[in-house]
């Protein structure tokens, strides 16, 4: 019974040591990512160490990175991964063989593997390790706009956003009630460098009340950018009749205002008349 219960344990223990756990990262677009290898024994020598990092979804080059006997080795790296690698030094003792790679962009995504050998009077494997990157990059804040050729029954709305990655989710959204709303257009355009821009646009009914979302979705950042267009509320019959009283109002006493200056001027026409025909009769007699 003892026997084969040690015997257990060693087995579960070479187990532990040799199948790669799986461990999924995300990193943005230019930044740089630690790709994690962790051996829980402590206090290795290195001289007795080697590690190799290496891509296991391609059949082309595949080393990223090797440290052999405590120095690493450039011979077999691949060109694309020259100067953009590195480990800790300061913790490969403590079984830290985590590798930093710098700068990451679109060629960077993929399954890598990270593979510990020790060797005492054989070489053999003590531990091994998957990382899968995955890459993204958020999307630029949409921008809304109500197109101005919308007649005054159906209005247009435009929706652009750029710079993400991966591919986004397009919602648009009645926020007067919540309701999910079909885009009359939808581009989504993948450029060179691997991020993608959107472009949408949708018709609605012209309401008096339209409150429209767009969102803009990225699954792996978990981020959710949105721009909102609300239209300008209407005056109310009330205030609307308010304000014909007020024009209503003002313009009995501009008339009043106008037939006293007319009276005015016809007063000092007449004065003015008398005092011409009173002087010319003076000049006669005389």
């Amino acid at each position: 019974f003892y026997f084969s219960y040690g015997f257990l344990l060693l087995l579960l223990h070479v187990l532990r040591a040799v199948i790669a756990l799986e461990e999924i990262i995300v990193s943005k677009l230019g930044d740089n990512a630690t790709l994690s290898c962790i051996y829980q024994e402590r206090k290795l020598h290195l001289k007795n160490l080697r590690v190799y990092w290496q891509i296991t979804d391609q059949d082309e080059c595949s080393v990223v990175h090797a440290l052999i006997s405590g120095q690493d080795n450039e011979s077999e790296q691949c060109i694309h991964f020259k100067n953009r690698t590195q480990l800790f030094w300061d913790r490969l003792e403590n079984g830290d063989f985590s590798l930093l790679l710098l700068n990451v962009s679109q060629s960077d995504k993929h399954k890598y593997k990270c593979v510990v050998l020790q060797k005492t009077e054989y070489t053999r494997v003590i531990h091994q390790a998957e990382v899968v990157l995955n890459l993204a990059a958020s999307y630029s804040q949409p921008i809304l706009v109500r197109n101005s050729s919308s007649t005054g029954e159906e209005v247009t709305f435009s929706c652009r956003s750029g710079n993400g990655y991966p591919r986004p989710n397009v919602y648009w959204i009645n926020k007067t009630d919540n309701s999910y709303l079909l885009p009359s257009q939808l581009e989504i355009t993948h450029h060179n460098d691997g991020t993608y821009s959107v472009f949408s646009t949708l018709k609605v009914k012209a309401t008096s009340n339209m409150q429209v979302e767009c969102s803009i979705e990225n699954k792996i950042l978990q981020e959710n950018l949105s721009a909102n267009y609300t239209e300008q509320k209407q005056s109310n019959d009330s205030s609307t009749e308010s304000h014909k009283n007020l024009e209503k109002n003002g313009k009995g006493p501009q008339a009043a205002g106008i037939v006293s200056l007319v009276i005015t001027i016809g007063v000092l026409a007449a004065l003015t008349c008398w005092l011409w025909r009173r002087k010319s009769s003076k000049l006669v007699s005389y």
